[in-house]
């Protein structure tokens, strides 16, 4: 049952996809999926940012916007929201149908170019559905290439939503059989999360652009966001090809995010690796050293550790 909305939270009408095609603002309701639309200024022209659900957007309940819509809005392009009302990885025909359908009406040339994102089970759409829209490019943060058991035996994550949603048979079961047909993927994961650096493996092609991210866990988006280096990554596909120089010079802020700290810091502590917690911590704490204490003391508590690992083995 859907929920008020929020104050600040302005639906949009609500349209079949014929006036959908044509207009600024829509809200398409479907049986599995809604399609929300904000477009940016009357002429259209820009570019366009599909993005797509993830499993903690989906937590967020109805009504909501479009995933990372308050953040896109600002890089003043059209954001159309593809919201599932499950936890399905978008194995559902609402979905593709509703997109299918904007295409056949002529909505998606209304953009110079069209950028498809998410996170997880949302890069996993993004990728999946860019063929349905000609010259789409794609920016995917730790995407499954598939949770089926037979193709990806390696993936064990996610148990209790993968057994509700339906993985036999096509279409749309393999995101890396959607890649021959993308223009252009950025595809940012963490090399050491096994699972996505396999199924990075299984996305590889001349047409995509690996970007590893190291320890910044399955949830790279989150650290991607924190470094403020999310519009860049946008921005390169609207604009280029993928990310470059500077991308890569932004995300030293990734430095200060505790989130990739801690992953540094147990990442070293896992491989027996004392000196270089120690080399870490230390490093953090002069980053930091305008921070409140009680953000320090996870930083504080491993270099402890590993000290006094250095002396067991000494």
């Amino acid at each position: 049952m859907d929920t008020p909305a929020p104050p600040d939270l302005d639906l949009p009408p609500e349209l079949g996809l014929d006036d959908a095609a044509r207009a600024q603002r829509f809200l398409i309701r479907g049986d599995h999926a809604n399609l929300w639309f904000e477009g940016q200024g009357p002429d259209q022209g820009g570019a366009l940012v599909v993005s797509f659900d993830n499993l903690a957007t989906i937590d967020e309940g109805w009504p909501r916007g479009p995933w990372a819509w308050r953040r896109l809005e600002p890089l003043g392009h059209s954001v159309l929201g593809v919201q599932s009302h499950a936890k399905d990885w978008f194995r559902q025909p609402t979905a593709p149908a509703l997109l299918r359908g904007l295409e056949e009406r002529g909505f998606f040339r209304r953009f110079r170019r069209v950028v498809l994102t998410g996170a997880s089970m949302g890069g996993f759409a993004a990728l999946n559905f860019a063929p349905l829209i000609p010259e789409a490019r794609v920016l995917a943060f730790s995407p499954q290439s598939t949770m089926n058991k037979v193709i990806a035996p390696f993936e064990q994550r996610f148990p209790f939503a993968v057994k509700r949603s339906n993985w036999e048979g096509m279409p749309f079961l393999d995101a890396a059989a959607a890649v021959p047909y993308i223009r252009r993927a950025v595809v940012v994961y963490d090399p050491f999360v096994p699972e996505d650096r396999a199924h990075a493996a299984r996305l590889a092609g001349s047409n995509v652009q690996l970007l590893r991210v190291p320890f910044c866990t399955h949830e790279a988006i989150r650290v991607v966001l924190k470094t403020g280096t999310f519009p860049l990554l946008v921005n390169a596909l609207v604009e280029g090809e993928g990310a470059g120089p500077e991308f890569w010079q932004s995300f030293r802020a990734r430095r200060m995010v505790t989130k990739w700290q801690r992953a540094l810091l147990a990442g070293a502590a896992n491989r027996g690796r004392p000196e270089l917690v120690i080399r870490a911590a230390d490093a953090m704490l002069r980053l930091g050293k305008d921070l409140p204490d009680d953000e320090k003391v996870f930083i504080r508590r491993a270099r402890r550790g590993a000290v006094n690992a250095r002396k067991a083995v000494g």
